[in-house]
């Protein structure tokens, strides 16, 4: 179901609206966690600006390793998932603690039936049987992959766990050669696998990231690899650009988000569509919910538009917090 769009001066008015009335009802700090992890423990420089944005609300972010058990979660009144860059090696402890989360009744955004859905890549497939167009994808046991990509001979291909990010335990190569097949070999069998065509469009054009707040479009990059490589992190030297997609991009996006609406999961705060443009069109690779690099520093203004969400996302439990105080 698409989201009914509002200006931005109706942004404008909402925003001012919850500044004014958190600060009229106390000067007691709205204390948001900022989750994070070991791999980036503090807040990511890319949210800079998002933090400073969030103290112009009145919220005071604070940056909170997800398994660190020092932690008193009960002192915040909502949480935001950030840089949890790590939460696929230790996936049933994360979903542990959305569970802790969730029997706080602390408010969370994403909301925790959206990050258990998005944590698992064979979401791909829902999506599919939606009517998005993803890269054609198969799932596989780590057992059962031999047999898998035997029926792929000559193929070029990516293997990548279900639950994973950051290129973690991904191979790419070309069935039938020795090399692939070492790789394989190397991979955990007690993990899920997607078998996937390596798409040559994303060493030739790029791979597209566009960010959504609240359901609004914002901004978008065009990611690329480094030279000889395939992978469009930083960390393996890719580099991302601020690129406008054109018309039919942005409607293949949103007809992915309107995919997900339809599962259920209506209330979208943030999110990431990572995808590849195609001659058969704009194929979806990754909806990132959870911990997405929002490339701020890109776009800056996104940071103020999504801190304005957030403020006004929570407005009775600021005002709840702030009564239990008085």
């Amino acid at each position: 179901m698409p989201v009914v769009s509002h200006t931005a001066s109706d942004d404008a008015k909402l925003h001012l609206g919850a500044a004014i009335g958190a600060h009229a009802l106390s000067s007691k700090p709205f204390q948001l966690a900022l989750v994070t992890s070991t791999v980036y423990a503090e807040f990511h420089p890319d949210d800079a600006g998002l933090v400073d944005a969030l103290h112009g609300h009145g919220i005071e972010p604070v940056a909170c390793v997800w398994n660190d058990p020092a932690v008193d979660w009960t002192r915040f009144d909502a949480v935001l998932v950030r840089t949890t860059w790590d939460y696929f090696r230790h996936y049933d402890d994360f979903l542990a603690w959305y569970d802790r989360i969730e029997a706080l009744g602390l408010p969370i955004a994403n909301e925790l039936p959206l990050l258990r859905w998005n944590s698992n890549k064979r979401y791909l497939l829902e999506l599919a049987a939606q009517g998005v167009a993803i890269i054609p994808t198969v799932s596989a046991r780590g057992d059962a992959l031999a047999e898998t990509v035997a029926a792929m001979a000559g193929q070029d291909v990516v293997i990548k766990p279900t639950v994973s990010g950051g290129a973690w335990h991904t191979v790419r190569g070309r069935v039938g050669q020795a090399a692939f097949a070492e790789s394989l070999a190397a991979l955990p069998r007690e993990l899920d696998y997607l078998v996937q065509p390596f798409m040559a469009e994303i060493v030739a054009e790029g791979e597209w990231s566009l960010m959504f707040f609240d359901g609004h479009y914002s901004h978008a990059v065009l990611k690329k690899p480094h030279a000889g490589d395939y992978r469009v992190q930083t960390d393996f030297g890719g580099s991302a650009s601020l690129t406008e997609p054109d018309p039919a991009i942005l409607a293949a996006a949103r007809h992915a988000l309107d995919a997900v609406a339809e599962l259920g999961y209506r209330d979208q705060a943030y999110v990431r569509v990572d995808g590849v443009m195609t001659a058969d069109g704009f194929r979806l690779m990754e909806l990132e919910f959870i911990e997405p690099f929002l490339h701020f520093a890109a776009y800056p203004p996104a940071a103020a538009l999504f801190a304005a969400q957030l403020a006004r996302r929570w407005p009775s439990v600021r005002e709840s917090a702030t009564l239990d105080a008085g």
